[in-house]
């Protein structure tokens, strides 16, 4: 058992009170009550996110409620009786298919396949070249024009030295350089400070990712070793992927969300 779990870990030793399931009946029992006079005091924004809140879950309800319906649904399939005797237990059966039940399974299998793979900005908006990249003049005469320097906010790694100056092409600036980022993890609603690892994509360009450039939607690693997080097998997550929702280099900080 991981550290600081006094509750599971008190539970296991001395159990749980008495009344312990009549308690947890009654509170449930009264959260309702107390939902519809929280509801009912709302006003303004808050009442319009927590209506909209209610409105998914009631969705979400219905769409479970209307699947455990569908389970039980059969369809006669007379394509599948098999010629010949049957054995005596599949004669109730008369070739039926849960057809209905089948296609509500395929499509709840896709949805979780697609979640799987879903980041928090699927799209983003297209940076060009112009707005990316500043033309810095070089040589004696300022006649040179093949420079260019990064406009928006970079990450190049803990042992980085800049090339020869008479050979670098993209200059990063010091200024927009980033070590850290403000990372929110979705289920426990909490926001760290993490170090960044890497830019794993960046969706405008692969030069942009290989230069290390994080605008909106940039999918970054970061070192998530200080939250403690476990896999499966007991051991320690050192990496974990996260996508920028802001644009750093006019807020002067990075934040993201945690791909979990």
């Amino acid at each position: 058992m991981p550290q600081n779990e006094y509750i599971e870990e008190s539970i296991k030793r001395h159990g749980r009170q008495m009344d312990h399931e009549e308690r947890t009946r009654k509170r449930a029992a009264r959260e309702v009550h107390k939902s519809s006079a929280r509801t009912q005091q709302l006003f303004g924004l808050k009442a319009k996110l927590h209506h909209a809140k209610r409105h998914s879950e009631k969705v979400q309800l219905k769409k479970t409620l209307k699947a455990h319906d569908e389970r039980n649904v059969k369809q006669k399939d007379d394509g599948a009786v098999p010629e010949g005797a049957l054995p005596t237990y599949l004669l109730d059966r008369e070739g039926q298919k849960d057809a209905k039940s089948l296609s509500s399974a395929v499509k709840e299998r896709r949805k979780d396949r697609a979640a799987k793979y879903s980041v928090p900005l699927p799209k983003v908006r297209g940076i060009a070249e112009d707005e990316m990249f500043k033309v810095l003049k070089s040589g004696k005469s300022k006649s040179k024009s093949w420079k260019r320097m990064v406009s928006k906010a970079t990450f190049v790694g803990e042992g980085f030295t800049r090339k020869p100056v008479k050979m670098e092409r993209f200059v990063r600036p010091m200024a927009l350089r980033y070590k850290k980022a403000n990372v929110t993890h979705p289920d426990l609603k909490a926001t760290f400070q993490l170090p960044i690892l890497s830019v794993k994509k960046n969706p405008q360009s692969p030069m942009y990712t290989q230069l290390g450039v994080m605008t909106k939607g940039t999918i970054i690693e970061v070192n998530v070793s200080e939250l403690g997080l476990v896999t499966a097998g007991g051991k320690v997550v050192w990496g974990k992927y996260a996508q920028i929702t802001n644009n750093p280099e006019l807020d002067g900080c990075i934040n993201s969300v945690l791909l979990v």
